[in-house]
């Protein structure tokens, strides 16, 4: 969860977001829309499944009025997590908010909140106790003052889900919540997690899942929750009920009760029986049944949502959602580069950082390990991939056989094992490292670092406990009703890892409890280099400077203690000592990691639980750098260092990319802070050129597929500029040259009809800017109206170092741009240039049929006007004879250069193509590609040339001596003459 509010008006088909940028935290835990106007929405912020590996905190209440296009925050700040909304049938502005409160403690701001004002004021009038929360609420929408409200007593430690107490239990209210009375006769003494809802179809009906031991299951109610029968223990709907159980009254047949499981559970009998379900994906959470047509169903679960039209026999796509939950990410030298992860509940995987045309399913594949994985490999040969799965599996896959297989240094399963009987302590994503030094030694962390050299064969232990190994902390992982023994509750672990980059052999770890040690020696000794005052903290990631092998980096937190206050340190001295890094982080944005700039010392980035951070003077100072990414947890990031990107991982919206750090880069270098607005303190008022970083010569484009598919990273050269204060009228222009000054382009706010006469004018606004250059040359001018079947721009650029100018007015200021060869192709410069050459000429050739043309269309049209205008006079008999001939020529001679009849992609088909379509079409397809020009290329041009060279000659004859005689005539009548076009003065190479 983190992803924010997605909205979908084609049942499924494609989904958006519709809350970015306007909520102060991203994990939803519960949404309600008016069924008396749908322009309202309801939404209730942080997730109610309370996770041990990954829950985020939540912010409160918002409200739409338009149907998601905007959000006003309506308060219950403190409630951190909301379990469900109930708005009044009849009336949008009565609402009710079920808050399950915080799960990392207690806190008073929990139970049913009210409000009769649209959210305008809130009124707590259901509350238990500082430990319990509303896991549930249900509305008798017959009768809106009747609700019912399940209370779970619950906690989260970072070593156990604490579940059940005595202030679980179900309340009822029959006057809109003015008073509440008790309805647990006939259910167990202990209980843990609940929810509970009440059948439209017959409100004295109610189903309420209810977590016991003995006792446990699904209850129903026949007299509105007076007395209750259990009617199904079965355990498919009750395990795990931490995370699931929540039940559902279809609207329309009270014997139809739906419970949400791993699996999708459906009872036709009242609960009696049960049966599966098939959805897309397990670890289902949430089910909204159309109340006029029950066949009609939304299901969310832990892979997305999904729209049914026949109760769950068929679903949507999942596949149109772009909200992967990564825990950490990882790239490689591949080209394009690929980045890797494992997606919460879902596979590892590893997807390339651009595709044709967009990044689409087809460009990514899944790999070892599982949902919590962190992949490791040697970043220059990807062969064997290493990855990690929950309670220590770890399994290789080999790129060359697509096979895996299972590496792990002592391969048992611990499933619900206590941590004290386990030989290896691992954290449910726990560190695995392939060395840099080395690509053949790989590190796996537990509670102690196991080594193995030989891809896994064997494994030496390097280290000894390396946490504080607390006995009280290592019992069972769930309590005191239900066990929890999938893997995140093992505490005692080492969850950062990290290898200095400047030394073999140098190796830091960070615990899940708080402890930091060092090895210079390869294990041989370790060093406790904790800080005292960190008390007992997560060690959530620890990063060694690139520059200095004395200095790192730890993110530590404490959320899990209910504390969200931002903790980052460095220290300078191999961890003799450590220094707080925290200015500038919002309140509750606890960092999850903090990495160094591989090219520039003290440009340092943060990833924290409510967005990204930049420091430009080591940390002294933070400012958020979310530009448009969502507000989303910012897991894990890392700069990758060929192509100078920033990738992250986030909590709920996938992986994103920030392309070309050059600016951050220079800026931190030379004292320049860039504010996230794009003004830059201090270089205000004054223009500033970046040196821009390098760009590849690459087939095809650019692209974003849509329907959660990726977006591709400019498809050109990245440029970015300051602009200062500009005169109104002042030219903003930037000049790409070859090393001997030839102009190549010319991007300007007052592009020349001469030096560019294809070309949009060029936006700029003061501060930042950042524009792509397409690495083309100028775009071929146009026939003036007429129909491109194919594309004008310009050829593509040779591979070389160019000169970027920026000017303003009389001020310049130049870089250096390196435009590099596809590593892919295997072209020459030879070829490069030949290629270059022979498309200029086809280029220069198409331009001078253009031009020709619009000279032949120019004087036609003047003749025509003139015809029209004498057509009455006595002197026009001979004129309008020789004008009507020389037109019908002229005509001819246009009509065999251009087809006038094509006006889209479809009449191409229609009519006969011409000397102008066949020369476009030589031109794209001599232009793009890689490689020396083809024979057939060249026999194309020598034709076309010999048919342009007879039209062309006839054009001119008829331009030149024939408008000459025309003209004579004209002036001998008394008309006025007619006036060619100038022949161009130059040719557009």
């Amino acid at each position: 969860v983190g992803g924010g509010v997605w909205k979908t008006t084609d049942a499924g088909t494609t989904w958006r977001n519709v809350t970015d940028g306007q909520l102060g935290t991203s994990s939803v835990g519960a949404i309600a829309v008016s069924e008396s106007d749908p322009n309202v929405v309801y939404v209730g912020m942080g997730e109610h499944p309370i996770r041990g590996v990954m829950t985020s905190h939540g912010d409160g209440i918002y409200r739409s009025t338009d149907a998601g296009r905007t959000w006003t925050h309506l308060g219950l700040d403190r409630t951190r997590s909301i379990s469900r909304i109930r708005i009044h049938p009849n009336d949008p502005d009565v609402v009710y908010v079920a808050a399950q409160g915080a799960p990392y403690g207690a806190n008073p701001e929990r139970g049913i909140y009210r409000s009769p004002d649209g959210g305008e004021s809130w009124e707590l009038v259901l509350y238990v106790d500082e430990n319990s929360g509303a896991s549930d609420l249900s509305m008798d929408m017959t009768n809106p003052r009747i609700l019912y409200a399940s209370f779970w007593d619950h906690r989260r430690l970072p070593w156990q889900v604490v579940s059940g107490g005595p202030g679980s239990g179900f309340w009822k209210s029959t006057d809109g919540g003015d008073t509440w009375e008790q309805i647990n006769a006939g259910l167990p003494e202990t209980m843990g997690k609940t929810s509970i809802d009440v059948s439209r179809a017959n409100p004295d009906r109610v189903f309420a899942m209810i977590e016991a031991d003995p006792g446990g299951g699904l209850f129903r109610s026949d007299d509105g929750g007076q007395s209750w029968q259990l009617v199904s223990d079965n355990w498919t709907i009750r395990a795990r009920a931490w995370y699931y159980i929540e039940v559902f009254a279809d609207p329309m047949d009270e014997e139809t009760v739906y419970v949400l499981n791993a699996p999708m559970m459906k009872s036709i009998d009242g609960g009696r029986t049960f049966s599966n379900v098939r959805v897309l994906h397990g670890d289902t959470h949430d089910l909204w049944i159309n109340p006029d047509d029950n066949e009609v169903m939304i299901n969310a679960n832990d892979g997305g949502a999904h729209v049914s039209f026949n109760a769950g026999d068929t679903w949507s796509t999942l596949s149109n959602q772009p909200t992967a939950q990564f825990y950490r990410v990882n790239v490689d030298n591949r080209f394009p580069y690929h980045v890797y992860g494992g997606q919460q509940d879902n596979s590892a995987l590893t997807i390339a950082s651009a595709g044709q045309g967009g990044v689409t399913w087809k460009d990514w594949y899944s790999i070892s390990g599982c949902e919590s994985a962190r992949p490791a490999f040697d970043r220059d040969d990807p062969r064997f991939i290493y990855a990690g799965c929950y309670m220590g599996i770890i399994s290789e896959y080999d790129h060359q056989t697509r096979s895996s297989r299972d590496v792990a240094a002592y391969p048992v399963m611990p499933a619900a094992l206590q941590g004290r009987e386990m030989k290896y302590r691992y954290n449910w994503s726990a560190p695995i490292i392939v060395s840099d030094h080395d690509p053949s030694t790989i590190y796996h962390a537990s509670n102690h670092v196991v080594r193995s050299r030989d891809r896994g064969m064997t494994w030496d232990e390097i280290s000894p406990d390396l946490t504080r190994d607390e006995d009280e902390k290592q019992g069972y992982g769930g309590g005191p009703i239900t066990n929890e023994g999938a893997g995140g509750e093992i505490y005692g672990t080492i969850y950062a890892f990290a290898e200095s980059p400047h030394e073999e052999g140098v190796l830091w770890t960070g615990s899940d409890d708080g402890l930091v040690h060092l090895t210079r020696d390869g294990g041989a000794t370790w060093q406790n280099v904790t800080p005292d005052e960190w008390g007992e903290v997560m060690v959530n990631e620890i990063a060694v400077s690139p520059h200095d092998p004395a200095t790192a980096y730890a993110a530590v937190n404490r959320y899990k203690f209910n504390d969200f206050t931002p903790m980052a340190y460095v220290t300078y001295d191999f961890g003799e000592s450590w220094e707080a890094i925290t200015d500038g982080f919002a309140e509750e944005a606890w960092v999850h990691v903090v990495r160094e700039d591989p090219r520039t010392p003290g440009l340092l980035y943060a990833g924290t639980e409510t967005g990204i951070y930049v420091s430009f003077d080591a940390g002294d100072n933070w400012q958020s750098m979310q530009l448009n990414l969502p507000n989303t947890p910012i897991n894990d990031l890392i700069v990758h260092e060929r192509e100078n990107d920033l990738v992250v991982a986030t909590s709920g919206r996938s992986f994103w990319i920030l392309d070309d750090l050059s600016p951050l880069q220079q800026a931190a270098a030379a004292g320049r802070m860039i504010a996230e607005g794009g003004s830059e303190g201090a270089s205000a008022g004054a223009h500033f050129l970046y040196r821009p970083g390098h760009a590849y010569r690459l087939a095809g484009g650019g692209g974003f597929g849509g329907g959660g598919e990726g977006q591709n990273p400019p498809s050109g050269a990245v440029i970015d500029f300051v602009l200062g204060d500009v005169p109104e009228g002042e030219e903003v222009k930037i000049e790409i040259r070859t090393q001997n000054g030839d102009l190549v382009r010319t991007l300007s706010t007052q592009p020349d009809d001469e030096t560019s006469p294809a070309a949009r004018p060029l936006q700029v606004e003061a501060g930042h800017n950042r524009i792509t250059w397409n690495l083309r040359h100028e775009s071929i001018p146009n026939i003036p109206g007429a129909y491109v079947f194919g594309s004008l721009q310009g050829r593509p650029v040779v591979p070389g170092t160019y000169d970027v100018r920026l000017t303003v007015g009389d001020w310049m200021m130049g870089h250096p741009l390196e435009v590099r060869q596809d590593p892919r192709s295997d072209a020459t410069m030879a070829d490069y240039l030949e290629q270059d050459a022979f498309v200029a000429e086809v280029a220069a050739e198409l331009t001078a049929i253009h031009r020709a043309v619009g000279r032949n269309n120019d004087v036609r049209g003047q003749i025509e006007t003139l015809l029209e205008r004498i057509e009455d006079d006595p002197a026009a008999p001979p004129v309008t004879e020789a004008g009507s001939e020389l037109a019908g020529e002229m005509e001819t001679v246009a009509d065999s250069l251009y087809q006038r009849r094509v006006v889209d992609g479809q009449t191409v088909i229609n009519f006969p193509s011409r000397l102008k379509f066949q020369y476009v079409f030589l031109h794209g397809n001599a232009g793009n590609a890689d490689g020396e020009v083809s024979m057939g290329s060249r026999d194309v041009l020598r034709d076309l040339r010999a048919r342009w060279s007879v039209h062309q000659a006839t054009n001119d004859e008829l331009l030149g001596p024939r408008l000459d005689d025309f003209n004579d005539l004209v002036r001998e009548a008394g008309f006025s003459v007619i006036i060619a076009p100038p022949r161009p003065r130059r040719p557009v190479s």
